[in-house]
């Protein structure tokens, strides 16, 4: 679990990179570029929060065994 929350760090300073990329580029063709891979490192950021949020309020799915068998 931590090194997944340490991947969705990792995904989070990605975005804020490209972001910060993105406003220094002069080129607009670069903008573009970092403008969409900004947008995407934060919807790959959000689907990991969004696995990390259901792994946690969810069940496991492997059932302990059963003591009478």
């Amino acid at each position: 679990m931590q090194d997944i929350k340490l991947y969705l760090e990792k995904l989070q300073i990605q975005a804020a990179e490209c972001g910060m990329i993105r406003d220094l580029a002069t080129d607009p063709k670069k903008r573009e570029l970092f403008t969409k891979l900004a947008e995407h490192f934060m919807v790959l950021a959000a689907e990991v929060e969004r696995a990390l949020t259901a792994g946690k309020s969810s069940p496991s799915s492997v059932s302990p065994p059963d003591a009478c068998g």
